[in-house]
C-alpha cells in the first residue's frame, strides 16, 4: 500500500473487526472467561482505535477545507456517544432501583460523576465498565482545540509532550485503590501519534515496515505475554501501570498491517466482523445488563462468558437499530459532514 492508496481509501472495515474483538475480549474477561485473554487490554485497543480514527479525521478535514469545525466536530461526537451511554446508565440505575440495591451499589454512591464523565474516579459497580468513556470524553474536548485549533503548527511536538505529561504524573495518581489512570491517556496518544505518522509522507515510510501480517503474531505473543510481565512488576506501582505503555505502542504499530491488504486485513473485514464491530460500543455498555439475565440461567464460568457475550450481543443490535443508528443519522443531517461515516462506519 502506497501513502496515495491510505489517503484515498474512504473506510477502514478491518478496525470494525478489531473492535468487535476487543469488545468481546472484555465481556469474556468480566464474567468468566479465560484469564490469559486479558480483556481489560481490549479497553486500550479502544483508546488505541480512537485516538487514531479521531485524529485521521480531524486531518483530512484540515486538508481539505484549511481548518477543521470544533462545533461539527463536538455535535458528531454527542449524538455518537451520548444517546446510547444516558440510556444504559438510565436503565441500570432504574434495574438497581427496582430491586432495591441502587444505594449499595457503588454505582449510586458515584451517580453524580457518571453524570459528567469523571467515571474513572468512581469505583466500578454495575456500570463501572463505562469509566472508559471517561477518558475518552475528556480527550474528545481537549485533543482537537489543542493540536489543530490552538497550536496545529505544533502538532507533533505538542503529542510528544503530552505523551511524556502523561507518564510523568502516573506515579502520582496511584494508590491503595490504584488508578493511574494518565496512562490510559498515553494510549489514546499513541493512536494520535500512528495517524500523524501514516498522514505524512515521510512518516508513512517509516511504518510501512509494519505492513506485513506477521506483525500480528508479534501483537498476540505481546498480549498474552502481558499476564506474566503484569505480575512480576506488580508492587509499588500496579502491573497494570507498568505494562500499559508497552502494549499501547505494540498496538498502535500493528495498526499499519490491518489497514494494509492481506489476510488479517481480508479476515478483519469480514462482514460478521464488521458487523459486530458496528455493534461494539453497545456490546461494551450493556455486558452487565446482559449478565444480570444469564444470571437467571444458573451458569458459570465458561458457559456464562458465552451466554453473557450472545445476549450483549442481541441486545446490543437492537440498541444500534433503534437508538445509535438514529440518533447518528440526527447528527449528520446537523453537520451535512460524511466524512465520519466513511472512515468509521459510524
Amino acid at each position: 500500500m502506497t501513502h496515495d492508496d491510505f489517503l484515498g481509501l474512504k473506510r477502514f472495515p478491518a478496525l470494525d473487526g478489531v473492535r468487535a474483538v476487543a469488545a468481546l475480549l472484555v465481556v469474556f474477561f468480566h464474567y468468566g472467561g479465560p484469564g490469559f485473554l486479558q480483556g481489560w487490554l481490549g479497553v486500550q485497543i479502544f483508546f488505541v482505535l480512537s485516538g487514531f480514527l479521531i485524529t485521521t479525521l480531524l486531518l483530512r478535514e484540515h486538508a481539505r477545507n484549511g481548518r477543521i469545525s470544533l462545533a461539527r466536530f463536538y455535535r458528531r461526537r454527542a449524538f455518537r456517544i451520548l444517546p446510547m451511554y444516558f440510556v444504559v446508565l438510565f436503565v441500570t440505575a432504574v434495574g438497581l432501583l427496582i430491586a432495591g440495591q441502587l444505594w449499595q451499589n457503588p454505582l449510586g454512591r458515584d451517580f453524580p460523576l457518571y453524570l459528567v464523565f469523571f467515571n474513572e474516579f468512581g469505583h466500578g459497580g454495575a456500570y463501572g465498565q463505562s469509566w472508559s468513556l471517561g477518558v475518552e470524553q475528556k480527550f474528545y474536548l481537549v485533543w482537537p482545540l489543542l493540536a489543530f485549533v490552538l497550536l496545529p503548527r505544533w502538532r507533533p511536538w505538542v503529542t510528544v509532550g503530552l505523551m511524556t505529561l502523561a507518564l510523568a504524573v502516573v506515579p502520582f495518581t496511584v494508590s491503595s485503590d490504584p488508578k493511574g489512570w494518565p496512562v490510559h491517556y498515553f494510549t489514546v496518544l499513541v493512536g494520535c501519534a500512528v495517524a500523524l505518522l501514516m498522514n505524512n509522507r515521510r512518516g508513512f515510510a517509516l511504518l510501512r515496515p509494519f505492513m506485513v501480517p506477521w506483525v500480528i503474531v508479534l501483537f498476540i505473543g505481546v498480549h498474552l505475554a502481558v499476564p506474566l510481565v503484569s505480575s512480576a512488576l506488580d508492587g509499588a506501582i500496579p502491573g497494570f501501570v507498568s505494562v500499559v505503555p508497552i502494549y499501547a505502542v505494540a498496538a498502535g504499530l500493528t495498526l499499519p498491517a490491518l489497514l494494509a491488504p492481506g489476510l488479517p486485513q481480508r479476515l478483519l473485514s469480514a462482514r460478521p466482523m464488521v458487523w459486530l464491530g458496528e455493534r461494539s460500543y453497545s456490546i461494551y455498555l450493556v455486558q452487565s445488563i446482559a449478565h444480570s439475565a444469564v444470571l437467571l440461567s444458573g451458569a458459570s464460568g465458561l458457559l456464562m462468558a458465552v451466554l453473557t457475550s450472545l445476549v450483549a450481543i442481541g441486545i446490543a443490535d437492537l440498541c444500534h437499530r433503534f437508538v445509535e443508528l438514529p440518533m447518528i443519522e440526527r447528527g449528520r443531517s446537523r453537520t451535512r459532514d460524511v466524512v465520519q461515516r466513511d472512515l468509521t462506519g459510524v
